[in-house]
């Protein structure tokens, strides 16, 4: 609450020159009682009264307090009061949030049942859930540290591989809680979005804390241990949040409140983005004291006239109440910050906005269809988010090279035009590596590439079926369980490798 007071300002200050007027008018035509006359001495104080005009007459509000009242509200809206900056929507309406996940031997302690390290991967994926919409990455740390899933809002990249993830993937065991702290830094600098880190762990070693004092981000810890316990290392910390284990949702709730909190905060210090128009909020207000307008003796005619006078024009549609008060944009954007992006998207008029609410609703095809008959840079950017998404990549990195030539040396674009080409360069080459099915057992006769220059863009795969015998519930379990921690096994082992030369 400080914070906003200390944030408060008028975007169009010049409106509040109209109080001045507002003022005299108001003192000029508010009725003022009616000055009486000496009466002569000697007549009884209850004659007196009696003879004196106005006597029973004991309004302190008038019709006019009312109109010039809303009117001034109006007029402080019109202003633009503002406390707190407008997130960017190309990027993300939430804080991105770096999760440093600590995996040794110790957090298989099972004083928290079933294991602690087991209880911390349910309290990441309760918090996942109740950050739907908002960007999270995952970094798994004992010895070494380790990017396990860079900054996604998809809920289900993140799962597999956090349920992947035990002591014995680990290359080294120790305690590099530093190291995650720099690696989860550098996402976040990388995503040049304000975020935070959180580090869910059972200890921490001695000498890993100094370098935490020193961290330019939000540093949040979840502690891992039974309820009276903690972690004595993280008392002397004075710019990090300790959070401790709670067998409810209570510490779950209470880090998504810091982290929106701190995001915030540091939006307000971002000169790149926008200050959000509060007046809105003084229009409800304007609007209930008009309703006494209709009080019988109440009607002041002319007091319309001025607040038509100084509402802003534009086009109106009379297909239900709200359309008498906004228009199919603001309805739109109401519907876009209270996260209905399905009903937001047939709201919005504005076909960028319309676009933008369909990607967020997932109708990737039909928001790059709209996104791509516009062109602006916004466009193209967002355009590109939905081609990716629909894992339609080589579109995606064409959209995402429109934007840049339409806005040079663009931070955002650029990285997401190198996450595509990535991606794509992924998927091509595990796609040539698969194409022959001798790991899957598939048992491929024939495989034939149209091009060396597509790698395999398209493709003939002939397969034998016969013979072939599903898999149980359980064995996909299994399979997929091996296979998670295999992949993260070699991937660690991998990055020791390149890091060591």
């Amino acid at each position: 609450m400080i914070d906003a007071l200390t944030e408060f300002h008028f975007l169009r200050a010049t409106w509040l020159f109209l109080l001045v007027p507002i003022a005299v008018l108001w003192w000029m035509i508010r009725p003022r009682p009616p000055r009486q006359a000496e009466l002569p001495a000697g007549i009884a104080l209850h004659l007196s009264k009696a003879l004196q005009m106005g006597e029973n007459d004991k309004r302190s509000l008038y019709p006019i307090d009312i109109a010039m009242f809303a009117t001034t509200l109006i007029t402080l809206a019109v202003a633009g009061p503002t406390w707190s900056r407008a997130p960017n929507p190309l990027v993300a309406d939430q804080a991105p949030l770096v999760i440093a996940l600590k995996v040794t031997n110790s957090m298989d302690n099972t004083d928290l049942a079933p294991s602690r390290l087991e209880r911390a991967k349910f309290k990441v994926t309760d918090l996942i859930n109740a950050r739907a919409g908002a960007r999270t990455a995952l970094i798994a740390y004992a010895g070494t540290s380790h990017r396990v899933a860079p900054l996604t809002e998809d809920a289900n990249i993140l799962r597999p591989l956090l349920e992947g993830l035990t002591p014995a993937v680990m290359p080294k065991q120790g305690d590099a809680a530093a190291d995650a702290l720099a690696l989860a830094q550098s996402i976040l600098d990388d995503a040049q979005t304000p975020g935070s880190i959180l580090f869910v762990l059972d200890d921490i070693d001695p000498s890993q804390v100094s370098a935490i004092e020193s961290a330019t981000s939000q540093v949040l810890f979840l502690t891992m241990l039974p309820c009276g316990h903690r972690i004595v290392q993280l008392d002397s910390l004075k710019n990090a949040d300790v959070v401790p284990f709670a067998t409810d949702d209570h510490d779950v709730s209470k880090l998504q409140r810091r982290i929106q909190t701190a995001y915030t905060a540091a939006l307000d210090d971002d000169d790149r983005l926008d200050w959000q128009d509060q007046g809105w909020l003084l229009a409800w207000p304007a609007a209930l004291f008009s309703l006494l307008w209709f009080r019988r003796g109440w009607v002041i005619r002319w007091a319309f006239l001025l607040l038509f006078v100084m509402q802003p024009s534009g086009p109106v549609h009379a297909e239900g109440w709200r359309d008498w008060f906004l228009t199919p944009d603001q309805q739109g954007q109401i519907a876009m910050n209270q996260k209905r992006y399905v009903e937001a998207a047939e709201l919005f008029m504005d076909p960028y906005h319309e676009g933008y609410a369909r990607l967020k609703a997932g109708q990737y095809p039909e928001a790059a269809d709209i996104l791509a008959g516009l062109d602006t840079p916004e466009a193209a950017f967002a355009e590109g988010m939905a081609r990716i998404r629909n894992r339609e990549y080589r579109p995606a990195i064409t959209a995402f090279e429109t934007a840049l030539e339409r806005r040079p040396d663009w931070p955002e674009a650029e990285h997401n035009l190198e996450v595509a080409k990535a991606v794509l360069e992924y998927v091509e080459t595990t796609r040539e590596q698969s194409d022959t099915g001798e790991e899957a057992g598939i048992g491929a006769d024939d495989t034939v590439f149209d091009n060396d220059a597509s790698r395999g863009e398209q493709t003939t795969v002939q397969t034998q079926t016969e013979g072939a015998q599903p898999l149980t519930a359980d064995q996909w379990i299994t399979a997929i369980d091996t296979d998670m921690q295999d992949f993260l096994r070699n991937r660690f082992l991998l990055d020791n490798q390149e890091k060591n030369q």
